[in-house]
């Protein structure tokens, strides 16, 4: 059997294994490719048709009914049927690879899997007819309750290309680390005129450039937040939801590498690919620290030395990650209705208790990845009409199908008294 197939079974291994509540997509690509050592085309291969499937999944079954409209059809076989038929329709792969390969390999399920994908090749345009006249929801895998809140704020043109851009696949871009030795070469990459500049899009993963700290893989729209705070040398600095990093080595460039950053996290492991990261990035002035801050809102460690405060704050709350929808493929079947009354209790609770923190005169940025106004502007407006002594000095909202990079929300508050 030739690597090309093992590609396929282990998209189809992992699709059958993923839930939507389970491990993250990616992690489960990552683990497989490795552990089957699966070279760089063949691990391409394997992301791409397990993000698509899962970037698709509702219009895939769309498709699988007409072809399937009676009869009950084992989950092993509607897996491969989406695996199949995401390849010839929406990946556009070759037909004999797609059909071959798949059918190949499908068991028990080789003549319904060998049946459907050929007739699908002789009805693509009935397909394509199905997927026009499909609610949008549906035709671009989204849930319904997201759609139709989307459709009250955007015209359907704009809610259509929002669709369409959670749905394509993300481009790789890498941020410059001012603070390495030596600068990567990326005059051949594209230079990105986004929100803020150092950015890059490169066509593959530039694995030596990364592991020697030269630059770091991150989507322009997560500098937004780091750069609105306006980090100085010297500053006594708490990044409180820090992991793995990102946001963390911006503000230590920012900085010069001179000051103090307390990186905070809740996850051990996160925490742990943080100091890695740092070390890599020569980023000298972080320093990690294990913490809940909805259990434990006063660690030991503050008390002792920042009993007056942080002169910066960077809050980058969990959140729905709305805005991040083409990166985060499992985060829209992870969302329900009820999410966004969960979710922004948690929020509304860190963001008081951040606030907290600021010595006078001191600033926060409260930072999202969701395009949500209840996660965002309506959000941090009643936080300070509950807490006084608090004034909003600026605020920016990047929405995709508008600016062109992932969605994001960042909020400049001070402490005024």
């Amino acid at each position: 059997m030739s690597i090309l197939p093992n590609s396929r079974l282990t998209a189809w291994q992992i699709l059958r294994r993923w839930s939507p509540q389970g491990t993250y997509a990616e992690d489960m690509v990552e683990r497989e490719a490795s552990r089957h050592n699966l070279s760089g085309p063949n691990r391409a291969l394997l992301n791409a048709i397990v993000l698509a499937v899962l970037r698709h999944r509702t219009l895939l079954d769309l498709w699988i009914d007409h072809f399937r409209s009676s009869g009950s059809l084992e989950d092993d076989a509607r897996e491969w049927l989406r695996t199949g038929l995401v390849q010839l329709h929406i990946m556009g792969m070759p037909e004999h690879a797609a059909v071959n390969e798949t059918v190949a390999l499908a068991g028990r399920a080789r003549g319904l899997v060998n049946a459907v994908l050929r007739r699908s090749l002789r009805e693509r345009d009935e397909l394509q007819r199905l997927r026009r006249a499909a609610p949008p929801h549906v035709r671009h895998s989204m849930p319904e309750f997201l759609v139709r809140e989307w459709s009250r704020r955007f015209t359907p043109d704009e809610v259509e290309a929002l669709c369409e851009w959670g749905n394509a696949p993300a481009p790789i871009c890498v941020r410059i680390n001012p603070l390495a030795k030596r600068a990567p070469d990326f005059s051949r990459a594209r230079r990105l005129d986004g929100p803020v500049e150092g950015w890059f899009e490169v066509d593959d993963l530039p694995r030596a450039e990364l592991a020697a700290g030269q630059c770091y893989a991150q989507d322009p729209s997560t500098g937004i937040a780091p750069r609105m705070l306006r980090a100085k040398p010297g500053h006594t600095v708490l990044d409180a939801c820090a992991a793995p990093g990102g946001k963390a080595g911006i503000l230590a460039a920012d900085m010069e590498n001179a000051g103090t950053i307390i990186a905070t996290d809740s996850s051990a492991k996160r925490l742990e690919r943080l100091r890695d990261n740092m070390a890599r990035m020569s980023v000298s002035i972080v320093e990690p620290h294990l913490q809940d801050w909805e259990k434990h809102p006063e660690p030991a460690w503050f008390r002792e030395r920042f009993q007056d405060g942080f002169d910066r704050i960077l809050l980058d709350v969990p959140c729905s990650n709305t805005g991040v929808l083409r990166r985060r493929v499992d985060a829209r079947w992870r969302l329900q209705p009820d999410f966004f009354t969960i979710i922004t209790r948690v929020q509304h609770h860190l963001l008081l208790r951040m606030l907290a923190l600021l010595k006078p005169g001191g600033r926060l940025v409260y930072s999202t990845c969701s395009i949500e106004p209840v996660e965002n502007i309506q959000l941090v407006r009643a936080v300070i009409k509950e807490a006084p002594g608090w004034q909003l000095l600026e605020d920016k909202l990047l929405l995709p199908h508008r600016d062109h990079t992932d969605g994001a929300y960042a909020a400049l508050i001070e402490r005024t008294a």
